[in-house]
């Protein structure tokens, strides 16, 4: 006997630890689960390069092994099977042999040689942070990552210690997040950008209580629980995403949240699919929304109350950005700082929550005549 687990223990387990095993790969040996049975401890090990992911747990063992076996396999097996008991057996033939009360199973296994190491991460940075704080800037500002690969740092999340606290920023060139939060003093300014799909991983890794994040100039490590989490960190220089904050947007628009993103909503259903372009025409205490398809004959237009202290302004928002930014925001009310039609707006909620400074930042489109 190698061991012996219940099938739905081993299930959460390998769940854990999935989501590191990359769809495509031209390196087959990564497709598969390292396997080591160490002194009564199962640990399983998954890895694209980018993501390493390693979970363990106390079983009943008599023998050590190291093993790679086909990742998908092993987990649709598994999670398939009732709550039973699973019986692993190591045959000679170099195939792993799974035992239940109605079934047996068998799967080849190869020699560890060729996984790959998992990398270490040197302790010169530890950033202790809530979990529940990391889920929400991560919710915060994901959506602005950018999916072009032209600049490749921009494919990341931003995570900044400086002085003013801890910063979070998103941006794509069309839209940029920016999340302040002040309980957080570093001596030095210090940057890390995370790339987008582990970005995807660290809510399904993390609890809600204090975790441990340790940073060095390569990669990111998070320990919980039974579980440890490697990031490799995309080593280019973000953008100085200041310089392209405007400092003289004075026109003041606040208009209700709810009202203005329900409109933004209906107004997705008649933008055209390629540029999803919809109008706003803005005057003193009033805001008109429309969208148009001109190939399918379609169109909508609603009247939002609002006060604006500025020149009426005719001004054009790709729709489904404008909703995105909307949907982000949780303050009843919204203010839009603006400039001239073709200038970037500073989305903001008309109050901040203590400690925390959220700042978005809006690109417009240039209008059809």
């Amino acid at each position: 006997m190698l061991l012996n687990i219940n099938s739905k223990v081993l299930e959460k387990l390998l769940a854990k630890v999935i989501p590191a095993v990359p769809q495509r790969t031209p390196l087959t040996i990564i497709e598969n689960f390292l396997l080591e049975v160490t002194d009564g401890k199962l640990i399983v090990t998954a890895t694209d390069l980018h993501i390493t992911i390693t979970a363990y747990i106390n079983v009943d063992a008599d023998q050590n092994i190291k093993i790679v076996v086909p990742a998908k396999l092993l987990f649709d097996i598994v999670r398939s099977l009732e709550d039973t008991n699973i019986l692993f057996e190591v045959e000679d033939n170099k195939r792993l042999k799974l035992k239940t009360e109605k079934g047996v199973y068998h799967i080849g296994f190869e020699s560890s040689d060729g996984f790959p190491k998992i990398p270490e991460v040197s302790s010169k940075r530890l950033l202790n942070i809530e979990g529940t704080l990391l889920k929400k800037l991560i919710d915060l500002t994901s959506f602005a990552i950018s999916k072009e690969n032209m600049r490749p740092a921009m494919q990341g999340m931003l995570l900044e210690l400086s002085p003013d606290g801890l910063k979070v920023v998103a941006t794509d060139g069309h839209r940029l997040v920016k999340h302040l939060s002040k309980s957080f003093e570093f001596e030095e300014l210090e940057q890390y950008v995370i790339p987008e799909r582990a970005i995807s991983i660290i809510p399904k890794i993390v609890t809600d209580d204090k975790i441990s994040i340790y940073l060095d100039k390569s990669h990111l490590q998070i320990d919980v629980d039974n579980i440890s989490l490697f990031i490799r960190l995309i080593e280019q220089s973000y953008p100085d995403y200041n310089a392209v904050i405007p400092l003289t947007n004075e026109s003041l628009l606040k208009i209700k949240r709810s009202d203005l993103n329900s409109a933004v909503k209906r107004m997705l259903l008649f933008a055209t699919s390629n540029f999803h372009q919809s109008r706003m025409v803005i005057s003193t205490d009033k805001l008109e929304i429309s969208a148009e398809d001109i190939d399918k004959g379609s169109s909508g237009k609603e009247t939002i109350w609002c006060e604006f202290s500025g020149e009426p302004m005719n001004i054009g928002f790709n729709t489904a950005f404008l909703n995105e930014v909307l949907n982000h925001l949780d303050s009843e009310t919204v203010h839009f700082k603006l400039n001239s039609p073709t200038k970037a707006v500073i989305v903001l909620p008309e109050e901040q929550k203590e400690n925390e400074d959220l700042f978005m930042l809006l690109m417009p489109v240039r209008l059809n005549s």
